[in-house]
């Protein structure tokens, strides 16, 4: 980078033509060469094209792009930007250190690693995202859901929400909300499950957070369920099909207000497997949603009587 900034100061202050004195200079980025028009001589021939490496339509598509580097990323405390020592003892050609040399290496592998993270604070942050990648995997969420999360979390550092809260437990709080806004929901049971605090804990500190950060989160939908639950059970497209049909007819009857958005998807569910054909017990769709077998039975009963579905229910 210093190399590179070297030559382009060099380059602009080359206004004329040491030769002829002439100020008509051209760089022709393909030889990588500063030449002057009037007289042809070459002037320079190391600068470095600093222009773009692909083609862009608009400004947009100009803008979006960087010319190298992996990109910037939150799930990461220095946000990616750092170089990284391979582990691999081997040179830029791919040869083999001299073990002579390999002790010196392991020594600038470890101060490297010492002084990505300077101070207390990079420190809780490196450990905070290091527990979010671990959770985010553990729960299968995609990339966009664990980088919102780390965004969250990073804003709760700003408003010094972490002091007197355990690390664990405002992670927690950040891939809940970050699951809520992005509308692929997971459960605090589910949550709970890959971490050591306790499900009264993680909803007390997303609820903190959701009002000090002013987080715009729309309450989950018993849909928004449907097709991870159907998927864990195994249902055909047809089930899901049926199933999100139950849940349109339950809002429109107004039957799912003031109730639990997993329980209620959980009855459309078992309906839908005895409508088709299907049939998974309430134990089987309990264990997936993360409600009691009552919880169902008690939507079940009401979803079918309020809707006039008729089902033969012959299991438990």
């Amino acid at each position: 980078m210093v190399e590179n900034e070297k030559v382009n100061k060099k380059i602009e202050e080359i206004q004329k033509c040491p030769e002829c004195g002439s100020t008509q200079l051209v760089r022709d980025y393909e030889r990588g060469e500063l030449i002057c028009n009037s007289c042809g001589i070459v002037i320079d021939e190391s600068f470095i094209d600093q222009g773009a490496e692909w083609r862009a339509f608009d400004s947009e598509q100009n803008d979006a792009r960087a010319r190298t580097g992996s990109p910037m990323t939150f799930t990461i405390h220095d946000k990616g930007l750092s170089t990284d020592i391979s582990w691999k003892n081997k040179d830029s050609y791919g040869k083999s250190i001299p073990t002579r040399n390999r002790a010196q290496l392991y020594r600038l592998r470890k101060w490297q690693k010492r002084i990505k993270v300077s101070n207390a604070a990079e420190r809780n942050l490196s450990q905070a995202l290091q527990e979010l990648e671990r959770m985010a995997s553990n729960l299968s969420i995609p990339k966009d859901v664990w980088e919102t999360a780390a965004v969250i979390y990073r804003k709760a550092v700003k408003q010094n929400m972490i002091r007197g809260r355990s690390i664990e437990g405002v992670v927690a709080g950040s891939i809940y909300a970050a699951c809520r806004i992005t509308n692929v929901p997971r459960t605090l049971d589910e949550i709970a499950t890959v971490t050591r605090v306790k499900k009264k804990e993680i909803g007390r500190t997303y609820r903190i957070m959701s009002r000090y950060l002013k987080l715009n989160i729309m309450p989950s939908k018993p849909e928004d369920y449907i097709n991870r639950f159907c998927s864990k059970l195994k249902l055909s497209m047809e089930a899901r099909k049926k199933g999100s049909e139950i849940l349109k007819s339950a809002e429109e009857n107004d039957l799912i207000s003031g109730k639990g958005p997993t329980g209620v998807a959980a009855a459309a569910i078992y309906i839908a497997s005895l409508m088709t054909g299907e049939r998974r017990t309430q134990r089987a769709v309990a264990e997936v949603a993360g409600v009691t077998e009552v919880t169902i039975r008690n939507r079940y009963k009401e979803l079918t009587e309020k809707l006039s579905i008729n089902v033969e229910e012959s299991e438990q």
